[in-house]
């Protein structure tokens, strides 16, 4: 683009059945349009390795020109008809409206809202629902929206997916467009899984299946476990079994203690999830059946 000029910034993301020409009708839809490609990533997933031979593409973009990305991919459908693709357009910098969903331990959540508010974190907290008040202080001290919707012990499947409901009329009424669980502690019904299918992350320990339950970390001090890890994946109605988005350990040794252990577990939880985060709504992740390929 010449120097001066002012531009917009969009990101486009896409997957098809891998095909001949796909880079060329996008970069000639691109050039069509005066469009400048600022990075362009891409990923074939090869049958023959045991892939699903399905093609995966992002495409960080400016034009001279304001676009509705609406239009675009409607202008797009020639393209995305021919190849079969599931392609969206995304406007670049536009924070995303998210939800935080927590229990009672802070550790994540605490760590989002200071990244949202130190400007690291391209999201915009529409509010944080919690089943406990224990964490409405924090939430108050960054001026978020707090909602209680209380849980009793032993709550029948009807009152969870009540409580549910109201969690999907506020997601509705606000627009939100990704769902955090950063540590909330309740099993998700599978309806609610279907309404926030590709668009809620959570966070687990890497104990999983080996130590679950109560106190994991105190089963795993007495296993001699050497490395705690984190994954963050999509929510699916397969418990912890979602898509992965991304995972990292700390590695402790004979002389930790549970609380060492736990500390460390709260550190690298906290990570996984703000790097999760940041990659989906930079548009950086797309969905490859069970798994995902993630362009950094």
């Amino acid at each position: 683009m010449p120097s001066g000029v002012h531009v917009s910034e969009y990101v486009l993301t896409l997957s098809c059945p891998d095909a001949r020409g796909i880079v060329h009708a996008v970069s000639q839809f691109l050039h069509e349009r005066d469009c400048n490609i600022l990075d362009s990533q891409q990923y074939g997933d090869v049958a023959s390795h045991g892939g699903s031979d399905r093609f995966f593409m992002r495409v960080h973009f400016e034009s001279p020109d304001a676009l509705d990305p609406v239009r675009l991919e409607a202008a797009f459908t020639d393209v995305s008809r021919r190849f079969e693709m599931a392609a969206a357009f995304h406007r670049w910098g536009v924070p995303a409206r998210v939800l935080l969903l927590v229990s009672k331990h802070g550790h994540c959540l605490n760590d989002l809202l200071y990244r949202v508010h130190a400007g690291s974190l391209a999201t915009e907290v529409v509010g944080i629902v919690s089943n406990h008040p224990d964490l409405e202080p924090l939430a108050r001290h960054y001026d978020v929206p707090f909602h209680h919707l209380p849980l009793a012990a032993g709550a029948s499947a009807e009152a969870k997916r009540d409580q549910e409901r109201a969690i999907e009329a506020l997601i509705a009424r606000e627009g939100i467009e990704l769902v955090v669980l950063a540590r909330y502690m309740q099993i998700l019904s599978a309806a609610f899984c279907e309404v926030l299918a590709g668009r809620a992350i959570n966070i687990h320990h890497s104990f999983l299946p080996s130590f679950p339950g109560a106190r994991p970390y105190e089963q795993a001090h007495r296993h001699g476990v050497k490395l705690i890890g984190a994954t963050a994946h999509y929510v699916t109605r397969d418990l912890d079994e979602g898509p992965i988005i991304e995972q990292d350990v700390a590695r402790i040794d004979h002389a930790s203690t549970v609380d060492d252990m736990t500390a460390a577990g709260r550190d690298v939880e906290a990570a996984v999830l703000a790097r999760a985060v940041r990659w989906h709504v930079e548009h950086r992740v797309l969905i490859n059946g069970i798994r995902t390929v993630v362009f950094r």
